[in-house]
């Protein structure tokens, strides 16, 4: 299969998704640009976009090439109660640098907006909605292709974005940073994702603080919820990618690794390929990653649901699908592991012999 641009060429998110089509997002990575050093842990403030344009740019490209088909603005925490004065020109710059990449493949730009710092201090409907009604004007100015609500603890201020959003007429997704626990004030996922498409969004799921495998199983749930009352949506996952099987209601901010340590956790390419394929099963077409996903990690997603979207990311060019590049290693048991058995049946090693196999989390 030749790698190359897929089908869904100047066609937008909906269209694209209503043809079951999987599109692939690069998600906010505010995380692997503070390993970079681009960005300083806390806020995680996207700051990055205006005082390194050229690094953004550079790890937007590294997505596309690995098979994202949308550029996610690095927007995250990108707004007025963050960023004071600053944010405006962040959401711009960063809506300009994600449309300078997206016009180089076959990508989609998303705006994207987060929880803001003042839900848990105040529930003031009017004060938030008017922090998200500021930022989408920059993306609307922007003429980005749709907008992401991510990162939403609570139901109800994810809810008060999603009315917001569908204000700009652009198509509407939503993801909820929640486990199989549910939001933090104990709404169950499927009935989340109940109130979310009553409110109106097009896409639902979930994106950042548990892993692939606990994402998923809330998805399930999710879309159980769906099924009960009868509505229809499509649905999304960007999971971390780190192993977060030990999380409590929480996800991966209560592990005592987070967020410094948290690099024995990585899931593996093929980690991700088996995340990707039972995404896929479940009935995701909206598959990517949050925190802790590389270009490799979206590579891997591409490559595992290459005979669905109908051709390979321009990264796999150079390099050898389930290490079939090793059949020309110079030592024989190397050679032997260039075959999918191999890798799917592997159990890697930590390579830290006092390592616990499982954290105990702070809360």
């Amino acid at each position: 299969m030749a790698a190359g641009k897929g089908p869904g060429a100047a066609r937008g998110l909906l269209q694209r998704l209503d043809a079951g089509e999987v599109v692939v997002g690069d998600g906010s990575f505010l995380i692997t640009l503070e390993k970079r050093s681009f960005v300083k842990v806390g806020c995680w403030t996207p700051e990055a976009v205006v005082e390194h344009p050229n690094a953004v740019r550079q790890l937007h490209m590294e997505f596309l090439r690995a098979g994202s088909n949308v550029m996610q603005t690095f927007t995250f925490s990108a707004s007025e109660d963050i960023m004071e004065s600053k944010w405006e020109a962040v959401n711009e710059a960063a809506c300009d640098l994600a449309q300078d990449v997206a016009n180089q493949g076959d990508a989609l730009v998303a705006g994207s907006i987060c929880q803001t710092s003042l839900y848990t201090r105040h529930r003031d409907e009017t004060k938030i909605k008017k922090l998200f009604r500021s930022q989408i004007e920059v993306f609307v100015r922007k003429n980005v292709d749709f907008l992401i609500a991510e990162y939403f603890e609570h139901v109800e201020e994810a809810v008060w974005a999603v009315h917001v959003l569908r204000e700009s007429g652009k198509p509407v997704a939503v993801s909820l940073c929640i486990g199989p626990a549910g939001d933090l004030h104990g709404v169950t996922p499927g009935e989340c994702a109940v109130r979310l498409v009553e409110a109106g969004a097009d896409v639902v799921g979930v994106n950042c603080r548990f892993g692939p495998s606990t994402s998923l199983e809330t998805l399930a749930l999710m879309k159980e919820g769906l099924r009960a009352k009868g509505l229809k949506a499509h649905l999304m996952v960007q999971a971390l990618a780190f192993h977060t099987p030990d999380c409590g209601k929480g996800g991966f901010l209560d592990l005592p690794e987070y967020p410094f340590a948290l690099e024995p956790r990585v899931a593996t390419r093929w980690d991700i390929q088996k995340y990707a394929r039972e995404a896929y099963n479940l009935g995701v077409r909206y598959i990517g990653g949050c925190c802790g996903f590389e270009p490799y990690h979206i590579r891997a997603i591409a490559e595992e649901l290459a005979p669905e979207r109908g051709f390979l990311p321009p990264a796999s060019e150079k390099h050898g699908s389930w290490g079939s590049g090793l059949d020309m290693h110079t030592k024989p048991w190397i050679r032997a592991r260039a075959r999918r058995e191999y890798w799917e049946s592997l159990q890697p090693a930590s390579g830290r012999p006092f390592c616990p196999a499982l954290s105990k989390p702070d809360v």
